[in-house]
C-alpha cells in the first residue's frame, strides 16, 4: 500500500508499505480521509507532539474510511461500514487508567504516532477504537472527529454558562471549533482574535459576534469601543509564547484561560504572580480527548458543528510533505489528505 513515513525531522517518504495484518479484535479501514494536524508539524519539524515517535512511522491521527475486513472477534461493525477512529488506545490496567484519568496512560498506544497512522491507503485499528458513522456520513467531516474531540475536553474544562463572553486566540480550524462551541454553550458574546482575514470572515460565519485583527488593531480599545466588560473566558489556541501572555492579560476577572494550543516543548512564558492573584485567573490547558469522541462524531453527524468549511483542500499523499514544511499553505486552513488520490 501506499503510505508516508516519517524518517526524522523533515524526512517524509512516500512509500510502498506491507498491508496491515489484521488480529482478531482489528479492524481494518480503507482511509478515505486523514487531516493534517498541528501535532503532524510539530513532530515534522523534530519536536515532541502528545507522544514520542520513534521513526519509521507512519503519521496520521484524524482519519475516517470504510470497513475492508474484520477480525474473528468483532462483532458490531461489518465490512463496508463507514468508520472513524479514536487515535489513543489506553491499557486499561495502569494507575490512571483504573483512577478515571486513562487519557494519562502508562502505556498508551497512539495510532499515528507511537504506531502506524492513517497516512496510507490502510489502516488496522483495535475495534474499541472504531466508531461507526451513519450510512449517509460525509467521510471528510467525521474525520475530523477526533480534533472534535479534544476541543470538547478543552471547552469542558472552560466551564461556559450561557451568557458568557468568550475570547479565542487564533481561527484555524481548532481556534474556528471552539467558536462554534461557544455559540452551543450558549455564550453571549464570542470574540475571535486572529490576523488572517479569511480566517476572520469565516470565524464570523461561524458565529463568531466580533473579530479582531491582533497585528494591526488596538485589542482593547475595540473591546471597549463594542462595550465588552468581562471575559469569562479566553481560549488560547495559537500555541504561542506571545498569545498565552496576551490570554492572560485579557482575561476578565475569576476567569478561565485554557492554554490549549500546543507550544514548543521547551517554550516558556514569563507570568505575573501578582496580576493572577488580583483578577483570580484560573490557568488550564488540555490534554488530548478523554470520552468525548461519541459526542463529536454526534455533533458532527447531526450537523450542529461545521468542520468542512475551513478546509482549504483535500490532497494526495505526495503533497504532504509540502503541506507539513509551508506555514503560508497552511494559513490557508484545514489540509486533508486522501491516499487514493492519483
Amino acid at each position: 500500500m501506499k503510505s508516508a513515513v516519517f524518517y526524522g525531522k523533515h524526512d517524509v517518504r512516500i512509500e510502498e508499505a506491507p498491508q496491515p495484518k489484521v488480529g482478531a479484535d482489528d479492524v481494518l479501514i480503507r482511509i478515505a480521509a486523514c487531516g493534517v494536524c498541528g501535532t503532524d508539524v510539530h513532530i515534522f519539524e523534530g519536536d515532541k507532539g502528545a507522544a514520542d515517535v520513534t521513526p519509521p512511522t507512519i503519521l496520521g491521527h484524524e482519519f475516517s474510511g470504510i470497513v475492508e475486513a474484520v477480525g474473528d472477534n468483532v462483532k458490531d461493525i461489518a465490512v463496508g461500514d463507514k468508520v472513524c477512529v479514536d487515535p489513543n488506545d489506553t491499557c486499561g490496567e495502569c494507575y490512571y487508567c483504573r483512577n478515571g484519568i486513562a487519557h494519562f496512560c502508562e502505556h498508551m498506544t497512539g495510532i499515528g504516532t507511537t504506531t502506524d497512522g492513517g497516512f496510507a491507503q490502510y489502516c488496522s485499528v483495535h475495534k474499541k477504537q472504531v466508531y461507526k458513522l451513519l450510512p449517509e456520513a460525509s467521510l471528510v467531516a467525521c474525520a475530523m472527529a477526533e480534533p472534535v474531540a479534544c476541543c470538547l475536553h478543552g471547552f469542558d474544562m472552560c466551564d461556559v454558562q450561557p451568557g458568557s463572553v468568550v475570547m479565542v486566540i487564533g481561527g484555524g480550524m481548532i481556534g474556528l471549533i471552539m467558536v462554534q462551541l461557544a455559540k452551543i454553550a450558549g455564550a453571549h458574546k464570542v470574540i475571535l482574535l486572529e490576523p488572517v482575514a479569511v480566517k476572520r470572515e469565516m470565524g464570523a460565519k461561524l458565529g463568531a459576534d466580533l473579530c479582531i485583527d491582533p497585528l494591526s488593531e488596538d485589542v482593547k480599545a475595540v473591546l471597549a469601543a463594542h462595550h465588552v466588560g468581562r471575559i469569562n473566558a479566553v481560549i488560547e489556541c495559537a500555541g504561542l509564547k506571545s498569545t498565552i501572555a496576551q490570554a492572560i492579560d485579557l482575561a476578565g476577572k475569576q476567569s478561565t484561560v485554557m492554554m490549549f494550543g500546543l507550544t514548543k516543548p521547551d517554550d516558556e512564558v514569563p507570568i505575573k504572580p501578582f496580576e493572577i492573584f488580583q483578577k483570580e485567573v484560573v490557568l488550564k490547558a488540555s490534554y488530548i480527548n478523554p470520552y468525548t469522541q461519541t459526542r463529536a462524531v454526534d455533533l458532527i453527524q447531526s450537523g450542529k458543528i461545521d468542520v468542512t468549511s475551513m478546509v482549504a483542500e483535500v490532497c494526495s499523499l505526495e503533497k504532504l510533505k509540502e503541506v507539513l514544511a509551508d506555514p503560508a499553505l497552511r494559513a490557508k486552513g484545514k489540509y486533508i489528505v486522501d491516499p487514493w488520490m492519483a
